[in-house]
C-alpha cells in the first residue's frame, strides 16, 4: 500500500542543502556519514549472546533514585542521554534470551497474585500462570491466595520464568480486538453536539436531494421556443413556490435555488439574455438546451439511498450533508470516556525542576492526544506514589478507559501490578517487545455498580454509560504507560490508539510504508519506534522520512518535531529501506474509501 498523498501545501521540507538543525539523527542529513550504527548493533548483539552463555545474571550500574529519573522514571526501559537512545546503563538482570528480568522483592502491597485470563482468552495474549499458587480458578486468580514461598505476582513470576513480552504487532492486535470486543452503544445526538463522533448507523437520505427541481443560476425560467413574453416586476425567489405552470412562449425571472415552475424548458442565465422592456420580450443571446441550469429532483441522491456508511467520523461536511438530508440528530457512538492518573512523587505540576523533582510532562500531553483520538477526557489526577490512592481511584472510576503513567515496572514504588491484582483485574498485555516502552500493560478491571459517578457527564452520555454497564459484565480497561515520556508515547500508539478506535467504532489507521533516509539502529530483539519527519523528494526523487535525534525514552524533543513514527524491526534498517509508518494524530491522512464519493 502506498502512503497518503502529502503533496498538500505545508512547511517547506525540501530546502536545498543539508540543513542540520540539531534534530536529525546521524546520517539523516544529506551528505552526513551514516556513523557506526551497524557496528553498535553487532556489538550489542555479541554482548547479549555472551550474557546468555553465562546465564545472564550480571548487574549493571545502579539506577539513580526515583526522584532523579528522567520523565518520572519507573518504566524499566533503557534510559539514555544519548541522541540515539542507546542503552546507557541498566540495573535489571538479563535472562538467557537477553531480555530484562523482573527482580523485585516482595512487599506487603503486593500480597495478592495478579489476575489472569481464562484459557478462552489466551488467544489474545492474556497471561495464564502455571499450576502453582499463582494459578487461576474460574478464569481469575483468587485475590489473597498465599502459600509457602509466595510473595508477590512479580516475585512469583521471577521465581519461575518471567512472562514473555508480546511482539509489538501482536500487542497492538490484542488492543484492537479488545476495543472491538463488545457491541457498540448508540445515542442520538443533536447536530450541534455530533461533531467528532462516529456514526453508529449508515446515514440514509430521508428525501430526494434536491427534493424538487431548482434553478442553478440567477436568470430566466422559459418555456418553449423564444422569444418569450414576460411581465415586468414579476419573479420567483428561493423559498417561494411558483403559483402556476409556465405556458409556452413565457418567461419569468428566477433566483438561484428557487423552485422552477412546472413545464419549464430551461433556465437562461441573466448575462446570456436580453430583456426588451419596451416590448416585454426576452431574447436569448446563446443557444438554449432543454434542462440547462436546472438541478433536477434527486440529482444528488434518491430517498433511502445511503449517503455515508456507519463508522464514518462526523466532520463539518457530514453535518452539512445530514442537515440537507433532513436530519436534526444523528445516531452516534458515544466517545470513550478516559480518566488519566499520573503517578510519581517526583513530579511537579508547575515551575522549574529542582532538588530532584521534575515537571510532569505527561499530564499536559495526554489529554489533548487522547481527544485527538476521539475520546472524552477528564482532567489528569496526580496521585503520587500512593497504592491506596491508586486503588481507590480505579475502584471509583466510571470511565471506559483508565490511563496511568509510571509505576508499571518492578521498582519499590511501582504499585500498578499489585493494585491490579488486589482488584482482580485481567491482564491482556503485560509487557511488549518494543523500545522504548516495553513495560506497558493492558488490563480489564472487574465491573462496578452501574451508573456511578456520572453526574459530571453530558446527559446523553450518562444514559449511554448506564446502558453499557447493564449489557456488559466487564469493567473498564486500563492501559499502564511507562513514566518516561517517549516510552509513554510508544504505549499510546501501541495500545491506546487501537483500543480507543475499537471502543469508538473508528476505522483503524491504514498502515503504509515509506523510504527511510538514513541507517537506523535497531534493538537486537525488539521492535523500535523512532520519531520521523516526512521529506519531499528532490528533482523527481521519492518522498521519504528522516529519523530525528533525541529519541531516548525520556526525551520529547524528537517527537515534538515529528509527524510520524517509523516501525523499525529488530536489527535495524539501512538507508533506502522501506519501513512501516504510523501517523501521529495531528498529521492524519485518511481519504474517503467508500460511499458516494468514490
Amino acid at each position: 500500500m502506498t502512503g497518503p498523498d502529502r503533496s498538500a501545501p505545508g512547511p517547506d521540507r525540501s530546502a536545498a542543502g543539508p540543513v542540520d538543525d540539531g534534530l536529525f539523527a546521524p546520517g539523516a542529513v544529506p551528505g552526513e556519514a551514516a556513523g557506526s550504527a551497524r557496528a553498535r548493533a553487532e556489538e550489542e548483539l555479541a554482548i547479549e549472546q555472551a550474557l546468555a552463555l553465562v546465564g545472564g545474571s550480571t548487574l549493571g550500574p545502579s539506577r539513580p533514585p526515583r526522584g532523579q529519573r528522567p520523565g518520572g522514571g519507573g518504566d524499566g526501559d533503557d534510559p539514555s542521554g544519548t541522541p540515539d537512545g542507546g542503552e546507557a546503563w541498566s540495573s535489571t538482570p538479563r535472562t538467557g534470551d537477553g531480555r530484562n528480568a523482573d527482580t523485585t522483592s516482595a512487599s506487603p502491597a503486593s500480597a495478592s497474585p495478579m489476575s489472569s485470563a481464562s484459557n478462552a482468552r489466551t488467544d489474545v495474549g492474556a497471561h495464564t500462570p502455571g499450576n502453582g499458587p499463582g494459578s487461576h480458578s474460574g478464569g481469575r486468580v483468587q485475590s489473597g491466595s498465599t502459600s509457602s514461598g509466595f510473595t508477590s505476582p512479580r516475585a512469583s513470576r521471577t521465581a519461575n520464568k518471567p512472562a514473555p513480552s508480546l511482539p509489538w504487532s501482536r500487542a497492538r492486535a490484542v488492543a484492537a480486538r479488545a476495543g472491538r470486543g463488545g457491541p457498540l452503544a448508540a445515542v442520538r445526538l443533536p447536530l450541534d453536539r455530533a461533531l467528532g463522533h462516529v456514526l453508529a448507523e449508515p446515514l440514509g437520505a430521508l428525501t430526494d436531494l434536491p427534493s424538487f427541481d431548482t434553478s442553478a443560476m440567477d436568470g430566466w425560467a422559459v418555456a418553449g421556443p423564444g422569444p418569450w413574453a414576460f411581465v415586468a416586476g414579476a419573479g420567483i425567489l428561493a423559498g417561494h413556490a411558483p403559483a402556476t405552470a409556465l405556458p409556452d412562449g413565457a418567461a419569468v425571472r428566477i433566483a438561484t435555488g428557487a423552485r422552477v415552475p412546472p413545464d419549464t424548458t430551461a433556465v437562461i442565465r441573466s448575462e446570456h439574455a436580453y430583456a426588451d422592456e419596451a416590448k416585454g420580450l426576452l431574447h436569448a443571446e446563446r443557444s438554449v438546451a432543454t434542462g440547462q441550469d436546472i438541478r433536477p429532483r434527486g440529482q444528488e441522491c434518491r430517498s433511502g439511498e445511503q449517503l455515508v456508511p456507519a463508522g464514518t467520523v462526523v466532520t463539518p461536511a457530514v453535518l452539512g450533508l445530514a442537515a440537507a438530508a433532513g436530519y436534526d440528530a444523528l445516531p452516534a457512538v458515544p466517545r470513550p470516556r478516559v480518566d488519566i492518573l499520573v503517578l510519581g512523587d517526583e513530579l511537579l505540576a508547575a515551575g522549574r525542576p529542582h532538588d530532584g523533582l521534575i515537571r510532569d510532562a505527561l499530564g499536559p500531553m495526554l489529554g489533548p492526544w487522547l481527544r485527538a483520538l476521539g475520546a472524552e477526557v477528564a482532567g489528569p489526577r496526580r496521585l503520587g506514589d500512593d497504592a491506596r490512592a491508586l486503588r481507590d481511584a480505579l475502584a471509583a472510576s466510571d470511565a471506559d478507559l483508565i490511563v496511568t503513567t509510571g509505576g508499571t515496572a518492578s521498582g519499590p514504588v511501582d504499585h500498578v501490578h499489585p493494585v491490579l491484582a488486589e482488584l482482580g483485574a485481567e491482564l491482556l498485555v503485560d509487557g511488549v517487545a518494543v523500545r522504548p516502552g516495553h513495560p506497558m500493560l493492558l488490563a480489564r478491571l472487574p465491573s462496578g455498580p452501574s451508573g456511578t459517578h456520572t453526574a459530571g457527564r453530558p446527559e446523553g452520555q450518562r444514559d449511554a454509560t448506564a446502558e453499557q454497564r447493564k449489557e456488559s459484565p466487564d469493567g473498564p480497561y486500563l492501559v499502564g504507560l511507562p513514566g518516561n515520556p517517549l516510552a509513554a508515547v510508544s504505549g499510546l500508539v501501541t495500545l491506546v490508539e487501537p483500543l480507543i478506535a475499537g471502543l469508538a467504532g473508528r476505522p483503524a489507521q491504514d498502515a503504509y510504508r515509506a523510504l527511510v533516509h538514513a541507517e537506523v539502529h535497531g534493538h537486537p530483539h525488539d521492535t523500535r519506534l523512532v520519531p520521523v519527519v516526512h521529506r519531499a523528494g528532490r528533482a523527481g526523487g521519492r518522498d521519504h522520512v528522516a529519523p530525528l535525534r533525541y529519541n531516548g525514552p525520556a526525551m520529547l524533543r524528537g517527537i515534538a518535531a515529528a509527524d510520524g513514527l517509523a516501525v523499525v524491526e529488530p536489527g535495524g534498517v539501512r538507508s533506502g529501506t522501506e519501513v512501516e509508518i504510523l501517523d501521529l494524530p495531528w498529521a492524519p491522512a485518511t481519504p474517503w474509501t467508500e460511499g458516494c464519493f468514490t
